[in-house]
């Protein structure tokens, strides 16, 4: 998309760039906050992935080139989209966009352990020591220290592997196929089967979609099509080691954007647990070792695929 653009950026530019992005991802949390309370998971995640789709076509200049040989990688990301899209809106059903956002985030530390199992990838010792502090941070969460954990925050959870997972796919697709093809054909094929899922299996009228609309539209377009552009245009001129540690501020961006237009308040215990979740994914990005020569699964860009929370 960005091959012949005259565009030129500073790191610092391309890292307000990208500070926007993760503020336009947080704020996808609270709409698809909003947007439940009309509709079901499925329906929402039908419209806004179409949405998303529709909205990057344009930039292909409406071609979308997918060989039989990456068919089932789209395919195949579409599934796990899906699934990791639909347990997080599920989520939020019964839970805060604050609590959705930084749970979702605990994917940056999932993916290395799923690397070292499937994979045979090193995994080093500060990837252990996140994945100790964010399971602290999720107990201070979700229950104040007691062993117990509200449904909601187990569907973000269950969400979080599967958007690892997604990651991990992505990281191999984008090597073999152009990125704005495989995004839109995997967005297309998660929409559809969302969207004729939700027609079978949720209540739907018509005036729910109308009074969902912003929240939608925003998801969709704001959040998924504006958000990876500015995504990419960020990646391009920014080092990954920054581009991550941005993005990741999409967490906090959703517990700020939950807590003002949605008036999710928070104790001092569940701020101490995003802290730490926080703390956690910083700490999963700064020690990461600086990958060989040779190209790695885990070689991909942050969330290169989406921009969508």
């Amino acid at each position: 998309m960005f091959e012949k653009q005259k565009l030129q950026l500073n790191r610092y530019q391309a890292d307000g760039i990208l500070l926007l992005t993760a503020a336009i991802w947080g704020g996808g949390f609270a709409a698809q906050r909003i947007a439940v309370q009309f509709l079901g998971p499925m329906m929402i995640n039908g419209i806004r992935f179409l949405l998303a789709a529709a909205f990057l076509l344009p930039f292909a200049h409406f071609r979308v080139e997918i060989s039989k040989s990456n068919l089932p990688g789209v395919i195949l990301a579409g599934a796990f989209l899906a699934i990791a899209s639909n347990l997080q809106q599920l989520g939020l059903r019964y839970t805060s966009a604050g609590n959705g956002g930084f749970i979702t985030g605990l994917y940056v530390i999932l993916v290395p352990f799923f690397l070292w199992v499937f994979w045979q990838e090193r995994v080093g010792w500060h990837t252990f020591l996140a994945a100790g502090i964010a399971v602290i941070g999720m107990l201070f969460i979700n229950t104040g220290g007691a062993l117990r954990f509200s449904s909601g925050d187990l569907y973000e959870l269950a969400g979080a592997v599967f958007w690892a997972l997604h990651v991990i796919l992505i990281g191999i697709m984008v090597r073999k196929m152009n990125v704005l093809s495989f995004s839109i054909g995997q967005f297309a094929i998660c929409g559809i089967v969302n969207l004729l899922s939700g027609f079978l299996f949720e209540p739907f009228q018509i005036s729910n979609v109308w009074q969902a609309g912003w929240a939608l539209l925003y998801a969709g377009i704001i959040s998924g099509g504006i958000g990876y552009t500015l995504q990419a245009i960020g990646q391009r001129h920014s080092p990954a080691s920054d581009a991550a540690l941005i993005l990741s501020m999409e967490s906090v961006f959703a517990a700020l954007f939950g807590y003002i237009f949605l008036q999710e308040n928070t104790t001092s215990v569940q701020l101490i647990g995003y802290g730490l979740i926080f703390a956690a994914i910083v700490i999963a990005q700064i020690l990461k070792p600086v990958p060989a020569d040779q190209p790695r699964v885990s070689d991909s860009p942050h969330r290169i695929d989406q921009g969508l929370p």
